[in-house]
C-alpha cells in the first residue's frame, strides 16, 4: 500500500510488488514460507524451493491461497548442493519469465566443530556456500532485467557469537562480510543487496513446544515470522533512490 498525502513536504511512494518475479530459497518453512505468502498476497510471481516434499506441498497450498494474480511454483532442492541450485535457477526463465528479486533465506542450525565434521560441513555448505551459489546463479538474471534486489537473511548471531554455536556463527559472520562486499560490487549494475539479521524468531529452528512459542512471543523474547517478512517487504518496496544495506531486528526483551 502506497502512502499518499496532500502535504507537499512529504513525498513517498512504495515500489509495487505486483508482477515482480521472485525466488525464495528455503521457502517451505519459517521466515521463507511467511515471506512467500506475503509476496503472493501482493501479486508477485514466485518460485520457492525446499528440501522436503511434504513441506513444499503444504507451503504451496498456503502461498496459492494468498496469491493475488501472480503465479506460484515450487521445486524440491537442497541448497547445500550446487547442482540443485543450478537446476532451480535453470527453471527461472521457464517458470517466471525472468528474475527481479532473490530472497536468500534457506539456512539450518549448527553447533560446534567438536561435533561430526560431516555435520558441520553440511551446515557450512547450506548456510554460506549455498547463499553464495544462489547469488552467483541469480546475478545474470538480474542483470538481464537491468537490475533488481537480493535480500540475504542472516542472523544476529554474527554479532552476539554465543558459546557452543561456532559453526553457525561462522556461516552468519561470513554472510555478513559477503553481503556487504557484494552490495558494493553490484551497485553499478542497479542491483541492491541487503542483509537482514534477525534475533530469535519462533520457527522450527528452535525445539520449542507450542506453549513455549506462545510464551516467548507474547513476552517479547522471540519474534514471529511475520515480523521478519515485513522487514523484507520494507526493503523491497523502498523507492529506488534509497537502499537498505543492513537491517537488524531483535526481540524487544533481548538486549544481548
Amino acid at each position: 500500500m502506497s502512502i499518499k498525502t496532500e502535504s507537499p513536504t512529504y513525498d513517498y511512494k512504495q515500489v509495487e510488488l505486483q508482477g515482480k518475479m521472485v525466488v525464495v530459497t528455503g521457502g517451505t518453512t519459517g521466515i521463507g514460507r511467511t515471506t512467500a505468502v506475503a509476496l503472493a498476497a501482493r501479486g508477485a510471481n514466485l518460485l520457492v524451493f525446499g528440501r522436503h516434499e511434504k513441506e513444499l506441498s503444504e507451503a504451496l497450498s498456503d502461498i496459492e491461497n494468498a496469491a493475488r494474480g501472480g503465479s506460484v511454483h515450487g521445486v524440491i532442492a537442497d541448497q547445500s548442493r550446487r547442482d540443485d541450485i543450478e537446476r532451480v535457477f535453470n527453471e527461472v526463465e521457464a517458470t517466471l519469465g525472468g528474475l527481479d528479486v532473490l530472497i536468500n533465506n534457506a539456512g539450518i542450525g549448527g553447533n560446534t566443530v567438536e561435533e561430526s565434521e560431516e555435520d558441520w560441513e553440511y551446515v557450512m555448505a547450506t548456510n554460506l556456500l549455498g547463499c553464495m551459489w544462489c547469488c552467483e546463479a541469480a546475478i545474470p538474471h538480474l542483470k538481464k532485467r537491468g537490475g533488481g534486489q537480493i535480500v540475504n537473511v542472516g542472523s544476529l548471531s554474527a554479532k552476539s557469537r554465543g558459546a557452543g554455536t561456532d559453526v553457525y556463527v561462522a556461516t552468519k559472520s561470513g554472510m555478513r562480510g559477503f553481503t556487504e562486499s557484494l552490495s558494493k560490487s553490484l551497485a553499478s549494475d542497479n542491483i541492491r543487496v541487503t542483509l537482514i539479521e534477525p534475533g530469535a524468531v519462533s520457527t522450527d529452528f528452535f525445539d520449542w513446544s507450542a506453549r513455549e512459542r506462545e510464551e516467548k512471543t507474547s513476552s517479547g523474547k522471540a519474534m514471529k515470522t511475520e515480523d521478519i517478512a515485513e522487514c523484507i517487504l520494507f526493503c523491497l518496496t523502498m523507492p529506488e533512490r534509497g537502499h537498505v544495506t543492513m537491517l537488524q531486528v531483535r526481540p524487544s526483551k533481548d538486549n544481548d
